[in-house]
């Protein structure tokens, strides 16, 4: 299986996930909407040590990018298949994630802060519903020289495919751009996803400089109609949107751009060509949803260990809607040990 070592990278924001069941008024108190992604402010920061007091909490290495890429190591079971760079810090938390990542497969090069602790991510789930509260901290110092090291660029210059959640945009769109003008001029699949209501709404600038480069964007239907709003598009029509989206100018015209759009339990949504396709995702009965934290995280982990087997779309879609149900009946982005997809 040589052919695949390191064909996929990914790039972002390495964070400890640190998860619990909490009530309503916990989600009061510090103003957090469910179905959501925001990054920290002042107020929040007291939460993370309030919810392992107050609730049970479990520790699950995690972050966007992360979690896809080790989902598509999974689904792929070839070791060294995917690797991925990101910011942690010097201490157990980091060193936690570094042994997490290792024995998933996946070949990690982080960055290692002298400074900055790594970075964690509160994930409130009520109802089997999600709202994510993140603390960058290391994750938030990566710096385009280290991408640059002979050691980690040769990471780039092997992988055939590249995934970057829209997280890492407010960390290092420099880091994004080198590796976007790389995959451009020799012909690789780029691939990004809107991540949250707040990228396209405050990295916007950010993201339509990198959006040229993309060739598959993912998203949900929050983001895509956030997006929409941002652009003046006065639609809230994903398929719409997600047409318009395809259709936005590329820099490198060696693949068409693709768009996928999840909607929860409704069908995704795929758009290409000024047409649009809807693949059903496999039904789960509510009693057995535990949380969606990582779904749509596991969805592109799955859509991209097909894409990079050169499977056909529907199968991607398949893969992916195979793997976030495996996940939403689990609590954070976990997985048993071998998948059963064929």
């Amino acid at each position: 299986m040589a052919e695949y070592e390191g064909v996929l990278l990914g790039m972002g924001n390495p964070l400890l996930d640190i998860s619990a069941v909490v009530d309503e008024d916990f989600l009061k108190k510090y103003d957090v909407q469910l179905n959501n992604a925001i990054l920290a402010e002042d107020k929040h920061l007291p939460m993370y040590d309030e919810m392992s007091s107050k609730f049970k909490v479990e520790y699950i290495a995690g972050g966007a990018t992360q979690n896809s890429i080790r989902v598509a190591q999974w689904m792929l079971q070839i070791p060294g298949a995917t690797s991925y760079m990101g910011c942690i810090g010097k201490d157990k938390y980091g060193e936690e994630m570094t042994k997490n990542s290792k024995s998933a497969g996946v070949n990690v090069h982080y960055y290692e802060d002298e400074t900055a602790p790594t970075g964690t991510c509160a994930v409130c789930v009520v109802g089997g519903e999600r709202s994510l509260i993140a603390n960058l901290s290391a994750a938030n110092c990566y710096k385009a020289e280290h991408l640059k090291r002979p050691e980690n660029w040769a990471l780039v210059e092997k992988a055939k495919y590249i995934y970057i959640a829209g997280f890492f945009l407010t960390v290092s769109p420099e880091s994004i751009q080198l590796v976007a003008e790389h995959a451009a001029a020799a012909n690789k699949v780029f691939t990004m996803n809107l991540s949250a209501p707040f990228i396209c709404e405050f990295f916007k600038d950010a993201q339509e400089k990198a959006l040229p480069y993309v060739d598959y964007v993912f998203g949900n239907e929050t983001e895509a109609r956030t997006f929409s709003k941002v652009h003046g598009w006065e639609t809230d029509n994903v398929e719409e949107i997600a047409i318009k989206i395809s259709q936005w100018p590329k820099a490198s015209g060696t693949y068409k751009r693709i768009t996928v759009i999840t909607q929860g339990a409704d069908p995704v949504v795929v758009a290409q060509d000024g047409k649009v396709s809807k693949y059903p995702v496999i039904f789960l009965p509510k009693e057995k949803l535990v949380d969606t934290n990582g779904a749509g995280d596991a969805f592109v982990g799955g859509f991209l260990s097909q894409l990079v087997k050169e499977k056909p779309i529907e199968e991607c879609v398949r893969a992916g809607c195979y793997a976030s149900n495996v996940i939403i009946q689990r609590s954070g982005c976990t997985y048993p040990e071998k998948p059963d997809f064929s």
